[in-house]
Order: C-alpha cells, then structure tokens, then sequence
C-alpha cells in the first residue's frame, strides 16, 4: 500500500505530546499497569506479536508503515508505541480492531490522536459508539468520544495491500460477539483470532453484546479450513497454536454443548448442570478451567435454553 498521507509523521510527533499527557493524567488509571512489561515475539519475517496485559497485539512492520491489530488497555499505550519503536521507526498508520472489549481496544483513543486509522466492523463501531448500561449495577461501557470509533468500517471481507503483505480482515458473524474479525497475514502465514478463540480457558460467549454458540462454533471451523498444518494461529489470549488445536476446541464445545443438552432434556436446571460438571473430561487440559467453565457452562445453558424448553425466550 502506497497511500501515505503527508500529515501522519507530524501527526505522530505532535501527538506524542498528548500521549504523554494523557499517560501522566492517568498513570494509575488501573492498579498495577505501571508494572506491566511489553514482552516483543517475532513470528514471522516482519510480523511481531505484543503482549502486555490484555488481548494480544499483532504487528506488521514494513517501509509502509505499521498496521497493529488491538490496542489494549489505554494506560499501556506508551508502552505499547515504544515497544513498536525497537522494531521499526515507521509509524504506526492503521490499527485494526479484532472486537469490541476495552483490552482490545482501550488504547483507541490515544492511538487515534496520534493520527492512527482505526478499523473495524460496522458492529463494532456502533456498540463503541452507544456504550452499554450496567448490568445489576456491574459492567457498562461509556460512549467512547469520536476519536476512538473506527474511521473505516466494513460488512464484507476488507484487504490491505500494505507491507509486502495483503492482510485480509475477515467478519466472523456473531461468535464471541456480532462484531469479530479475523485477521490473516497469508505471507507470514498468520492468523489472528481475536477472543473468539483462545488457548487458555474456555470459551467466552459475550451474548450481550451479539455473541452466541453456533456463530463461534462456525468460526471455529472456518479457521480450521483456512489455515494450514503448520499456521500459526494467534488467540485473542493465550499461547500460539496450530490448526489441530482450534479443531480440538471445536470439538470440546461441541461436545459441551451435547452433554448440557442432555441434561436440560431431563429437567435438570442451570445449577444441577453446574454441578453435573459438563466439561469434567477438559479440566486437566485446558488452562484456567476452574475460573472458566462455569462462565462457559452458563452461556451455553442459555443458549440452548429457549429450543429445548419451547419457551422462545
């Protein structure tokens, strides 16, 4: 990709002020991400992975400039920019969103005041744009301000031609939400998830905000047929996999889900399938388990809900 606005450089230098600013007025924002390190992993010839403390940023480095899936937390972002700098002095020009969660994309702002083009799903941007009320007096989300909203958005499969690469952004429909995105390097031979997969836990099934079962079950095997034996897959959290290993999480979910199935068919209710431990035969496999597959185990219960006892609801 050739575009290369002439106002990005000085946008970032300017911006770096304000970054500054922003990172003093809010060094505490959160308790400990003034402890936290950016840990740099090359993958492939000019692609990088950082990890810090949230989803996993992927980084493409080139004479074009740098396009960054994910953003992290807000306060990280300093860190994060200094991170690219030991990799390439180029800018960063686009950065891409995987999905809506603030550890993916709370570095938004900052990145978009530094002249940063964000992208994502129409979905995304939406859902960014209205906020979300708190639950039982737990969760919500702020309206985030314009600067931080996607400049380009997207219903069909986008490619940038950036880098020596072309990066396909590829819509997963209602999966871990209504708004994922597959990344893929095919030069690399990457793929980024986002938190419709990850290797550590069981899977997360943000209902609230559009994700459901099948939608992630689907994901799941379309990664599993675009990718080859030796793809490295990226999760949305978690270590670097192949493709037997998502095709293995398929599996389990699937599996999952006939066992709660069953039980919900003999009447069982949502604490008696709790406590019928319906992923007993994963625990030992999957890292975080016990602080996961209740979660897990509730969402699926919820899901399948409505089909089995005929309510509709």
């Amino acid at each position: 990709m050739k575009m290369q606005p002439a106002h990005i450089a000085g946008a970032l230098i300017l911006s770096l002020a304000l970054l500054v600013i922003s990172t003093v007025a809010h060094p505490q924002g959160q308790p400990g991400y003034s402890k936290v390190e950016i840990k740099t992993t090359k993958v492939a010839d000019n692609f990088y992975t950082l990890e810090g403390q949230g989803g996993m940023i992927g980084i493409l480095a080139g004479s074009d400039g740098v396009l960054m899936v994910d953003s992290q937390f807000a306060p990280l972002t300093g860190k994060i920019v200094a991170a690219v700098k030991q990799i390439t002095s180029e800018p960063i020009r686009f950065m891409v969103n995987t999905h809506l969660h603030p550890d993916h994309t709370g570095g938004n702002e900052n990145l978009g005041k530094m002249g940063v083009i964000i992208i994502g799903r129409d979905e995304l941007r939406k859902r960014l744009a209205e906020g979300a009320p708190a639950v039982n007096g737990a969760g919500g989300r702020a309206p985030a301000p314009a600067v931080a909203l996607p400049l380009i958005t997207y219903e069909g499969k986008l490619t940038f031609h950036i880098d020596g690469e072309d990066v396909e952004l590829i819509p997963v429909p209602h999966a871990h939400t209504d708004g994922d995105t597959i990344v893929r390097f095919p030069k690399a031979n990457v793929i980024m998830t986002g938190d419709f997969y990850r290797s550590v836990g069981y899977p997360n099934i943000d209902r609230a905000s559009g994700g459901t079962l099948d939608g992630t079950i689907a994901g799941l095997a379309y990664i599993v047929s675009l990718a080859a034996s030796d793809t490295k897959i990226i999760p949305g959290h978690g270590p670097t996999v192949s493709r037997d290993d998502v095709s293995a999480c398929r599996d389990m979910i699937v599996d999952v889900r006939d066992h709660v199935a069953q039980l919900m068919r003999e009447g069982k209710s949502l604490q008696d399938v709790i406590a019928a431990r319906p992923t007993a035969a994963y625990d030992a496999r999957v890292p975080q388990a016990a602080e996961t597959s209740e979660r897990f185990v509730t969402q699926v219960y919820a899901e399948l809900r409505p089909a089995i006892s005929g309510t509709g609801q």
